[in-house]
């Protein structure tokens, strides 16, 4: 309510109830109808304001006559125990020497039937009806008000709470939870013995999110209680993780109240969890028109106003109801409470038709002639006789759960006794009033009597302490209620656990899962999602337009994984680790090099050593045969060392096989350019020299004298000498070095030798390729010398075999991967080598092993005559 329009409405308030205040009849306001009630007399009176009937008949108001009397229906058993409560508060006080000696303390009771316009007349009542016992009222000196207890509704208490607050006048309500009554500036005299919706919310999430549940359903009474009751629980439970999949309100202005269109959003939802923030006259509505649309399988959860509902529990409801949870106060009565409600005869204390009615609910029985008006309770049609005892009854369901908030009634009544007490003992020159002035219990103004409800302290009872906050609230903990159905057939409200308002958020909520029955009877918790939770190897990705808690599960990335179920995010591998098959747990990445022990690495080892004995071979073959005229034609110093230097370049193909150490990485390519460079470089020296020896053939040759053996060496360590300097260069400016790629595939490391610098590894390669092509371009114009003193066609195959393995190597190797770049090089290696080998001594050793014959001089110089050159005529 706006606070412009409640200064507005306590203006209009204070002129109206100056009008009923005044002794005179003629300035008074007849009652307009007549609140059915019960009175303890006693010297200080407390207002009580409870609706016996919970329920209500609306009559048509035509404004052509005066309206008709609202009639009152469904007799509460819960409500008449209240009222036995305020019996024995009153009776308890009043024998206790320690509290208002000498004063006694007693009520007036009116049954509000839980309409506004009743609760309102009943607080105008207490303000102006006279009792026999002085008052300190300056308009009327018979009456006297201390307090009001009541009322049971929130919203009804927000009516009294603006009417009283007006005056100061003290209010305290046992049952009004809701959390705008803790505003003191808008209710500075209200005061409540339960505790604040505020704290329920926060309880109501911690349950939610304790099960799991992320989609839920909020069912509310369309008033200030169920609006603004709900609000509160919305926010924590999004603060939880969940979302909210619909909200409905129970309109009471509606015959059906909505419950059709309640049911259809319930039944069509996919939230199997419903909060429902509503008084149980509301709520039934909605519960009859689930069983007749038999929309069952859903979980209620209650809030305290309703959790332990006599009106509920019938056994019609169970097929709904059964599975709810529910939040009441944890407070017990002590033995002696117990017993007093169950002994006082209530015949002595309250109306007769109240008597019966009760009678008939806690024996299931009914008098002759006497109408009840809770025909749904589906009483049996025994009689009752009167003579029943209550304490036969005690132990039953109905009996046990009228009791559920009858010690907030005791609370409620004993703070406004204890209060005055702390008022009457008040010493002067020692009270809290101006010139620390006290006042007295016969003439106290309501404000003084409201500062000492405020700053009332009620040791041990029942264990407890009540203070209240600076709110008018008491700090308190729940009851986890379970509804269960009991074999013989009744609503058994177990308790599964505790909400303790004070403890920390992540200790709040104790509950014992296994005592929990879900709806059917089922112990599996139900789920209550709008998308089912991902499992892990996924994420949750947001739909568009939806709450959060609607998503789509989408694979993790590659090199990422969600090792738990509901994961909002992937997270990446560390560097040396890869998902594994279902994306849950990074597992080490396979390391990935030439090794010896798989077939490829083995196959290649096993054919280098093998092919580097093939030129020992043919070595020892020279060796053998080196005074026979091919050997010594073919330059046989050049030939050894060509066939040393073979049997390396086999060899130096295993430096690049097994795992890639620094050392390994440092010195196989330099290894592999020097040996080769030493073969091409021989090949050239034989090259040249062949031509020279040719040459030097002719009369005054001058080059007679560059076929001597230091030309050819000369030639040779030029040419090495050169490929050193750029292989030394190399090192010391960017040496190779071993690395872990993990670029190259994905899931791999692979682990292979950083050349260190592309330029050099390409210009000794293209070094080796400047030899070749020179021994190539000598060799094809020394083609046609004569065969016998001819190797130029051999040279000139075995460069051009060299030459096209190398140019295949290069677009090779750029598309070739981890170990199969390796491989490629190995085998460019071993194929230009075994290239040289064949087509440099395959011939000679044939000649030499089966053609002896042809290894003769005389067959060479025959050879020779027959043929005539046919190029490198006289110059």
């Amino acid at each position: 309510m706006n606070p412009i329009n409640i200064e507005v409405w306590k203006t209009i308030l204070i002129h109206f109830i100056s009008v009923i205040y005044c002794v005179d009849p003629k300035c008074r306001l007849s009652p307009v109808m007549e609140l059915e009630g019960v009175t303890l007399p006693g010297d200080i009176m407390i207002g009580l304001l409870l609706p016996v009937h919970i329920d209500k008949i609306q009559q048509k108001v035509t404004f052509q006559v005066e309206p008709p009397r609202t009639t009152c229906t469904w007799f509460d058993l819960s409500i008449y125990q209240y009222l036995k409560t305020a019996f024995y508060t009153a009776e308890e006080t009043n024998q206790n020497q320690n509290i208002l000696p000498n004063i006694t303390l007693g009520f007036q009771m009116y049954d509000t039937c839980n309409v506004p316009h009743y609760e309102l007349q009943g607080a105008l009542r207490f303000l102006t009806e006279p009792y026999r016992v002085p008052s300190n009222s300056p308009c009327n000196s018979s009456s006297f008000f201390s307090a009001v207890i009541g009322s049971r509704v929130s919203v009804n208490s927000i009516i009294l709470a603006n009417v009283l607050g007006a005056f100061r006048y003290p209010q305290v309500s046992p049952f009004s939870t809701l959390s705008l009554l803790s505003n003191r500036k808008l209710f500075p005299s209200f005061f409540r013995s339960c505790s604040s919706d505020k704290l329920q919310s926060r309880g109501l999430a911690r349950l939610i999110q304790y099960f799991g549940w992320t989609w839920v359903g909020f069912l509310a009474s369309y008033n200030d209680y169920g609006i603004q009751g709900i609000q509160p629980i919305k926010e924590e439970i999004v603060k939880a993780g969940a979302c909210v999949a619909f909200t409905e309100y129970i309109h009471l202005d509606l015959p059906d109240g909505n419950a059709p269109n309640i049911v259809r959003t319930i039944k069509g939802s996919k939230a199997n969890v419903v909060i429902v923030f509503a008084y149980e006259t509301d709520f039934v509505l909605v519960v009859k028109e689930l069983l007749n649309q038999n929309v069952t399988g859903k979980t209620f959860v209650g809030n305290a106003g309703w959790s332990r509902s006599l009106l509920l529990s019938l056994n019609s409801y169970f097929p709904v109801l059964s599975g709810t949870l529910g939040f009441t106060s944890n407070n017990e009565m002590a033995s002696v409470f117990n017993e007093f409600l169950t002994k006082i005869p209530p015949v002595l204390s309250v109306k007769e038709d109240w008597m019966k009615m009760y009678w008939e609910d806690v024996f299931n029985c009914r008098f002759v002639n006497h109408s009840n008006l809770n025909d749904s309770l589906g009483l049996s049609i025994k009689s009752c006789t009167g003579d029943e005892k209550l304490e036969s009854a005690k132990n039953s369901s109905t009996y046990t759960n009228s009791l559920k908030y009858a010690y907030q009634m005791y609370f409620s009544f004993f703070i406004v006794a204890q209060a005055l007490e702390d008022l009457n003992s008040c010493k002067m020159g020692e009270g809290p009033f101006s010139q620390m002035s006290c006042t007295t219990i016969w003439n106290f103004k309501p404000w003084q009597l409201t500062y000492y409800i405020r700053n009332v302290r009620i040791p041990s009872i029942y264990g407890k302490e009540i203070v209240f906050d600076e709110n008018g609230d008491l700090p308190t903990f729940y009851s986890i209620v379970n509804w269960q159905v009991s074999p013989q057939g009744f609503i058994n409200y177990v308790k599964i656990g505790i909400f303790n308002t004070s403890a920390p958020p992540d200790q709040a909520v104790t509950i014992n899962s296994s005592l929990v029955l879900w709806p059917g009877g089922s112990q599996q918790v139900p789920h209550s999602v709008c998308s089912q939770t991902c499992s892990s190897g996924f994420w949750k990705a947001s739909v568009s337009g939806k709450p959060l808690c609607c998503f789509d599960c989408v694979p993790c990335l590659q090199g990422e994984i969600s090792n738990q179920s509901g994961s909002a995010l992937c997270i990446k591998c560390p560097w040396d680790q890869w998902p594994n098959d279902q994306r849950s747990s990074c597992v080490p990445k396979p390391m990935e090099f030439l090794s010896y022990k798989e077939m490829l690495g083995a196959s290649l080892a096993a054919v280098s050593i093998k092919s580097a004995f093939l030129p020992v071979y043919i070595l020892w073959i020279f060796i053998s045969y080196n005074d026979t005229p091919i050997v010594k034609a073919n330059n046989y110093s050049l030939s050894c060392l060509l066939l040393i230097s073979l049997c390396l370049c086999f060899f130096c193909s295993l430096g690049f096989i097994g795992y890639p150490q620094p050392e390994k990485c440092l010195l196989r390519q330099v290894s592999f350019g020097l040996v080769f460079t030493l073969s091409v470089a021989c090949v050239l020296a034989k090259t040249i020299m062949v031509v020279f020896a040719f040459m030097a053939t002719k009369p005054r040759s001058r080059l007679k004298k560059w076929t001597t053996f230091r030309v050819s060496y000369s030639i040779i360590f030029v040419c090495l000498f050169l490929q050193s300097i750029l292989c030394f260069v190399w090192l010391f400016l960017a040496p190779p070095f071993s690395q872990y790629n993990l670029a190259t595939k994905s899931g791999v490391i692979i682990v292979e030798c950083n050349e260190g610098s592309s330029v050099a590894f390409w210009t000794m390669l293209g070094y080796l390729f400047l030899l070749a092509s020179m021994s190539l371009m000598v060799a094809f114009l020394a083609r046609r010398l004569p065969d016998s003193f001819n190797e130029a066609q051999f040279i000139t195959f075995s460069m051009l075999a060299f030459l096209s393995v190398w140019i295949s190597y290069m677009p090779a190797s750029f598309s070739a991967q981890g170990k199969y770049t390796v491989a490629v090089e190995i085998f460019a290696i071993l194929a230009s080598s075994w290239a040289l080998m064949i087509c440099m001594f395959l011939p000679k050793c044939f000649i030499i092993l089966f053609r002896p014959d042809m290894n003769s001089r005389v067959y060479l110089l025959n050879n020779n005559a027959a043929k005539k050159p046919k190029i490198w005529t006289s110059a």
